[in-house]
């Protein structure tokens, strides 16, 4: 739904912006505001036509609402301070015109993908090749049940990135290690095998608890056994989308020239012993999402309960749903891989993919970081400085976190004790369900509420308050509706609640109450 809104919103202010001024607009981007009183949403695309149509901010906010004029879903826009644009909705019409029943309404198959979680550690809230340990040592750690698996990893993880730029600064032991991985075969790639696979159950059920589920697990591994790299690398080379560098720091390597006006040096797709870099694979990935490929994978069952499917590059199930060939395909993954995603893009753009690249969307977000305050109730080690700022980033590499579980765990913690405190009649089992929910909605509220461009800085008591607009707030509100209603049924059983609804959602209704409010 609001998806729908900000292209709409965005579309309108373009096209307002070169009927008025006759030039190419920049970006428009949408931010969250501070309290809702300032609307839902507010754009500062004022500031950035001051330098080219020469005129105060303020003044082109003006002149940009009366071009712009209706937005469908728009109850209003406000010039707000030196020159922000305060966008209203008009709830009730965004509502009514959302796709809610439907996912998109582009013609064919929508691919998203999403989460993307590292199978090497614990997911954390924004989402093991130990050395030292023996394929069989880690076999028997991870059938060990009183192992958190993916915590241990966690860890290990942690300690991995020192141990690198210590013991091997110049990459050696790193890229044999990926090397044997990627040829298979051998216990280095059976290690990682037993790790990905185990830490992706994991991962499963983490993201089971707040009710986000998938439908099949691609392995990167794949890409290579099954040939698709082959593929792609052969058409890259053929159109001269990708050029072996013969002198300078990528001697011997396969690079991509970016069309853009940065100074990103060129990309390596294939590095000089022949290994192929994390961007090369997503670009075969990208075709096979697309449906540019011969090839497919092979697939099994991952987990029969959660109807979960994980492709693999030998032998299969022959009655697996239908995977890839997407028309649309949404790559929801954060900011900070915008650069790597634009070189899958000028890939496509490259094999002569035109219209596939307009389809191939990177649906990008700011990252996820804690308040000082979360992060210390989390047991999270601090300094005094870091209390002063608005948020504290997290790393996994540096072990500098919280696990998704731990924050879980957290929030149903706070909420028992708050549902307990309501209703103590409550039997534990269902202070339990309750508290799942609230924690659950909560979450999910907090995260949802922000705009794609904003860093999130997450907050216990915030997330958690039961007045204002959070996700417990709104489940209180749907409970007291509910009551009132079966209430109502009890006192007036003949009452005609089939005819309110639809009244209630009758256009005409709708401007029958605004005119007896004025």
């Amino acid at each position: 739904m609001l998806l729908d809104i900000h292209v709409r919103i965005k579309d309108a202010l373009r096209g307002a912006i070169r009927s008025q001024w006759n030039i190419d607009p920049p970006e428009v981007i949408l931010n969250q505001t501070p309290k809702i009183e300032l609307g839902e949403f507010a754009t500062p695309v004022s500031f950035e036509l001051a330098r080219q149509v020469k005129k105060a901010p303020r003044m082109i906010a003006g002149e940009l609402i009366a071009r712009t004029g209706k937005i469908d879903g728009v109850e209003r826009m406000e010039v707000a301070g030196a020159g922000y644009i305060n966008i209203f909705l008009d709830r009730a019409a965004a509502i009514r015109g959302s796709r809610l029943r439907g996912f998109a309404t582009d013609p064919g198959k929508v691919i998203v993908e999403h989460t993307n979680i590292n199978p090497n550690k614990a997911a954390h809230i924004g989402h093991l090749r130990n050395a030292k340990k023996t394929l069989d040592d880690v076999r028997r750690i991870i059938a060990d049940s009183t192992v958190k698996f993916d915590y241990y990893c966690w860890d290990v993880y942690a300690r991995v990135t020192p141990f690198y730029e210590s013991n091997d600064p110049k990459h050696n032991l790193r890229a044999q290690t990926l090397k044997e991985i990627e040829e298979g075969d051998n216990d280095t790639a059976r290690m990682a095998e037993a790790v990905a696979m185990t830490i992706a159950r994991c991962h499963l059920r983490t993201m089971a608890r707040i009710n986000v589920h998938y439908d099949l697990l691609p392995r990167e591994s794949d890409i290579l056994h099954l040939k698709f790299w082959d593929y792609a690398f052969r058409q890259l080379r053929e159109r001269e989308a990708i050029l072996l560098e013969t002198k300078g720091k990528n001697k011997g390597c396969w690079v991509m020239r970016l069309e853009t006006d940065s100074n990103d040096e060129d990309k390596i797709i294939v590095r000089s012993n022949g290994t192929v870099t994390y961007v090369g694979k997503d670009i075969a990935y990208q075709l096979w999402k697309l449906g540019l490929l011969d090839q497919d994978f092979k697939y099994d069952p991952f987990t029969e309960e959660q109807d979960v499917w994980v492709t693999t590059s030998s032998g299969g199930r022959p009655d697996h749903p239908a995977f890839g060939r997407g028309e649309t395909v949404y790559n929801v993954i954060d900011v900070r891989q915008s650069y790597l995603q634009n070189v899958v893009r000028q890939g496509l753009l490259g094999l002569g993919y035109e219209e596939q690249a307009r389809r191939s969307i990177h649906f990008s977000y700011e990252v996820v970081a804690l308040s000082p305050a979360c992060a210390e109730q989390l047991g999270i080690e601090i300094s005094p400085e870091d209390r002063k700022r608005p948020h504290i980033e997290v790393s996994g590499r540096k072990g500098q976190g919280v696990k998704a579980d731990d924050l879980l765990d957290t929030l149903e913690s706070e909420a028992r004790n708050e549902v307990g405190k309501r209703n103590p009649e409550l039997k534990p089992a269902e202070t339990d369900e309750i508290a799942h929910q609230i924690a659950v909605g909560a979450l999910r509220y907090f995260l949802l509420k922000f705009t794609r461009t904003a860093i999130i800085a997450f907050d216990f008591k915030e997330a958690l308050n039961f007045d204002g607009e959070t996700g417990p707030y709104l489940q209180y509100a749907t409970v007291r509706g509910n009551n009132i209603i079966n209430k109502l049924r009890e006192l007036e059983p003949n009452f005609d609640f089939d005819r309110v609804h639809k009244l209630l959602h009758d256009p005409k209704f709708a401007v029958f109450l605004n005119e007896a409010n004025d």
